[in-house]
């Protein structure tokens, strides 16, 4: 079982905290072992929790997220579009879900314990370019209670580097996190890499996406956007939905909520700031950009990220 809590109340109890999680049944209480918290990771967030078992429906989340069992075995059951399993979880078992996938409701017949680690969408697009990957065009498709000899070691590294109590450089852990991005795009992704055949060539793509990522803020047009091409609007459009599967409006929106999950994550930022540095009219405009995109609200997304 994995997944940042959401929705839920932390209190420190000594050297712990307790993470009281709503439920269709009542509450659970997650005692949180560990975590990366104020550790100022850039990339990826990590936490050891115990959880005491129960039912647990969670929520969809703005990040990659993986998580491991690392406690003794349990009998879990998890129910996802229409589909039910019901098996022994044992240490190691590991679970994969994507951005803004509706996770599904799980169930431990007894106490556990399990490592979660989040990844950003700007983590994975690094490891994609790194892989030369066409991000935009790649899926990752959710995984359950799978074995994965390099993501347990990953896994396994992350989770002694939050129980040290003098941490290596956060430049260690973030190696690790851009490695483990790196297995789940080479192994589970579904895509094409950047040398496409059809479409732009992978330099026109690299310049428009960096002339998008730089202009956010301003009211772009289709004109200007395909004069860093040298192609024509009309036929720039086609060639860019060839490469990355969207229109450019679409795309330029998709960036602009990213840009937004990026921000929404640190707690100094007012919601109301976070939509215009992300090119949005107001909050609303964002809210609704958000919903349509990844599923979640900008107050949601706060709640995942605290």
């Amino acid at each position: 079982m994995q997944e940042k809590i959401t929705n839920a109340d932390q209190s420190t109890a000594g050297a712990r905290n307790t993470v009281t999680a709503k439920d269709g049944g009542g509450h659970m209480h997650f005692v949180l072992r560990a975590s990366s918290r104020g550790r100022g990771w850039s990339g990826l967030d990590a936490d050891v929790i115990d959880t005491p078992g129960g039912l647990i429906q969670h929520s969809a989340a703005p990040q990659y997220n993986v998580g491991m069992h690392i406690g003794a075995p349990v009998m879990a059951t998890w129910s996802h579009n229409g589909l039910t399993q019901r098996r022994l979880q044992v240490s190691g078992d590991i679970h994969i879900v994507p951005m803004a996938e509706f996770l599904p409701a799980w169930e431990d017949d007894g106490p556990t314990r399990y490592v979660g680690i989040s990844l950003t969408p700007s983590l994975m697009r690094m490891a994609a370019d790194e892989m030369h990957l066409n991000f935009d065009c790649f899926t990752l498709p959710p995984q359950m209670q799978l074995r994965d000899e390099k993501i347990e070691h990953i896994a396994l590294a992350i989770k002694a580097e939050l129980e040290e109590e003098e941490p290596h450089d956060r430049v260690y852990a973030e190696g690790l996190g851009l490695a483990l991005a790196v297995h789940l795009l080479r192994r589970y992704g579904r895509g094409q890499s950047n040398g496409v055949k059809r479409g732009l060539t992978h330099k026109q793509l690299q310049s428009v996406r960096d002339y998008i990522l730089e202009h956010l803020v301003k009211d772009l047009s289709l004109y200007n956007i395909a004069s860093i091409t040298g192609i024509s609007p009309s036929h720039f459009r086609v060639l860019f939905k060839q490469s990355i599967g969207l229109p450019v409006h679409k795309y330029v929106i998709k960036c602009r909520v990213e840009r937004a999950v990026e921000l929404l994550s640190n707690r100094g930022v007012k919601t109301s700031e976070v939509a215009l540095k992300s090119g949005f009219a107001d909050q609303s405009h964002m809210a609704r950009c958000m919903r349509r995109v990844i599923g979640l609200t900008p107050a949601e997304v706060k709640r995942s990220a605290s």
